[in-house]
């Protein structure tokens, strides 16, 4: 088991199978998914397929979302990390994506912008990305806060999949 960062209180660690109760958790629940397109899974077994689809982009990319688990108790929280978008969104491709998921027990705890600055941190420091761009809904306001309490501005507002989204950037200080 690899863990990628720790914070003071979490350890972002690659998503194994094990993990598929906490994210069927997590995913199963219409409130998690309210910005997300309003499908959350209906299976343990989607979980399982989903992880597995992550634990294939480490491979093909050197990075996926990671695991997201709480020293104290080590609960599976979430996932948080950056991801490797080839796809063309806003007039761009091959980014890095800044994303994060929480079980909604786990929300107003601050873990969010824990996770998401480590990963900032790591895509940095460790995979030399000049800059890390995070998309939000424009409604989602929680997701936004997080992202800009960990550096990222709004740079423009576009079209992602028939919703309005926050197009965000935050670029390596020299």
């Amino acid at each position: 088991m690899k863990i990628f960062a720790e914070t003071e209180r979490l350890i972002l660690r690659e998503l194994l199978p094990q993990d598929a109760v906490g994210m069927f958790e997590m995913d199963g629940d219409p409130e998690v998914h309210l910005f997300l397109g309003n499908k959350p899974v209906q299976s343990i077994e989607q979980s399982k397929t989903d992880i597995e689809f992550i634990r294939n982009q480490y491979i093909e990319n050197g990075i996926g979302r990671w695991a997201v688990i709480e020293k104290s108790t080590g609960n599976f929280t979430g996932w948080a990390g950056l991801k490797l978008i080839k796809e063309t969104n806003n007039n761009h491709s091959n980014y890095y994506d800044l994303g994060y998921r929480f079980s909604k027990r786990f929300w107003g705890k601050g873990y969010a912008t824990e996770a998401a600055a480590a990963a900032r941190d790591y895509g940095f420091n460790e995979l030399r990305l000049s800059e890390i761009i995070g998309i939000a809904d424009i409604s989602n306001l929680g997701s936004i806060h997080v992202l800009e309490k960990t550096g990222l501005k709004r740079i423009s507002i576009f079209d992602y999949h028939g919703k309005q989204h926050h197009w965000m950037k935050i670029e390596k200080q020299a």
